[in-house]
């Protein structure tokens, strides 16, 4: 049985909806999912990339883009009362209770359902209190494995979530869903030399920065 690993920060609607989506994406597939939480602000920070909602026209188009993905999918969604916001807070609190999709569930749905404001104190203390860490969340412990999370994403060649990890590879974005699937069911695209070849550079011009 494979495993795969589910990169994510619930910062990220694309991230809900591919976690919503997983099951009946991949079903009829065997495997085993494991969740790894990631600060998105830090992959951005390494590779020198702005987040969607920095830029303007791309921050609506986003927010346009994941309601349609959810109405076609049947998915509930509404946007928090603000966004972005910092999700440290909820994070942490996911490596705090190890994460099982359990608690990524209730993360993402605490984020992404209801339009509620995320970092509501009264609301924090209600979900810690029903998902009931094993660690503090706030102990420098917890905080220093979300760090090394992000920086073992980074080292892996993470640059987005969510980002979907299997037999070494990644797989980026909700639209990634059916080339995960065709993976898991043995599609020889993925062991043959396309692989590869589809990724090697072809340098033209370059930007300046």
């Amino acid at each position: 049985m494979k495993t795969l690993t589910f990169w994510f920060d619930v910062l990220s609607p694309y991230a809900y909806l591919a976690f919503e989506r997983l099951p009946e994406a991949l079903e009829g597939c065997t495997y085993v999912a494991e969740y790894r939480p990631v600060l998105f602000a830090g992959l951005l920070q390494h590779w020198g990339q702005k987040g969607p909602a920095e830029i303007e026209p791309k921050r609506a188009w986003t927010y346009r883009h994941v309601y349609w993905l959810a109405r076609r999918h049947g998915i509930e969604l509404q946007m928090p009362a603000q966004h972005p916001f910092s999700p440290l807070a909820l994070q942490r609190l996911a490596i705090a209770c190890g994460p099982n999709r359990r608690v990524v569930e209730a993360l993402f749905r605490h984020v992404w359902r209801g339009g509620a404001d995320p970092n509501d104190a009264d609301r924090l203390r209600a979900l810690t209190a029903e998902l009931a860490p094993a660690r503090d969340p706030g102990a420098d412990d917890v905080k220093a494995a979300l760090r090394a999370n992000t920086d073992d994403a980074i080292a892996r060649g993470l640059f987005g979530v969510p980002t979907i990890e299997l037999d070494g590879r990644l797989f980026w974005g909700v639209d990634a869903l059916p080339m995960v699937a065709a993976a898991l069911t043995g599609d020889a695209w993925f062991d043959g030399p396309a692989w590869d070849e589809a990724a090697r550079a072809r340098p033209g011009v370059q930007r300046r920065r």
